[in-house]
């Protein structure tokens, strides 16, 4: 059973879509071990000999590629292992496989953290500067539009197949409105991302650790 580090954020969100979107299910074949990086869990020594990045998620699979545990961390990372382990959400050809790539590769190194920056300067930042909230909500609505056109050329962002790719940045444009985004102004997003939200594997996965979310926004 591979264990799962995980808090219910975009990019823990990532790794429980992935596994059940593998056919891999919670409390069969993985079980989720809570990390509240409110409290700073994130950071117990424990948990870093992990992820030495003291970041969630990360995974370990009693079942590596050599048949030995093997530890994980970086969401990006784990998708693509997950994808490996079972023959799911990556294309075969090669060609395609590129297509996905590179589309994960602009989630990871450009659509999460820029939109995380919008997060935190809209919402979290204990001083509200005018210059950081319009950077990164203009950051934040100039990916849509680059997302927009890529969805209006193709159904999905790797290509004609659901993949890792849209696995990856359908967590981060759940919260649209705490960027400063009206999906109203993106309808290709807006149908990508509705034909994904209504998937099984999708509503299964975001209800993993929702109550241990709800009891901390409670408090």
């Amino acid at each position: 059973m591979i264990d799962v580090y995980s808090w219910p954020t975009p990019n823990g969100h990532k790794v429980h879509i992935a596994l059940e979107e593998c056919g891999l299910r919670l409390g069969r074949d993985w079980r989720v071990h809570p990390v509240d990086i409110g409290k700073g869990e994130q950071f117990a020594p424990a948990f870093l000999r992990i992820s030495p990045n003291n970041k969630i998620p990360a995974i370990v699979d009693p079942h590596g590629p050599d048949g030995k545990p093997i530890a994980l961390f970086e969401s990006g990372a784990i998708l693509l292992y997950l994808a490996a382990k079972t023959g799911k959400l990556l294309p075969r050809g090669e060609r395609q496989r590129w297509e996905v790539l590179q589309w994960l590769m602009f989630q990871m190194a450009g659509f999460g953290p820029m939109l995380g920056q919008a997060h935190h300067f809209r919402l979290y930042a204990p001083q509200k500067i005018d210059y950081a909230i319009e950077r990164y909500t203009n950051e934040a609505r100039r990916l849509y539009g680059v997302l927009e056109r890529r969805l209006q050329a193709s159904p999905w962002l790797g290509g004609r197949s659901y993949s890792v790719a849209d696995v990856a940045t359908f967590p981060w444009v759940r919260p649209w409105g705490n960027q400063g985004v009206d999906l109203d102004d993106y309808p290709a997003v807006r149908a990508w991302f509705e034909r994904i939200d209504a998937r099984p594997a999708v509503r299964r996965a975001l209800q993993v650790l929702a109550d241990a979310r709800a009891q901390v926004q409670s408090r």
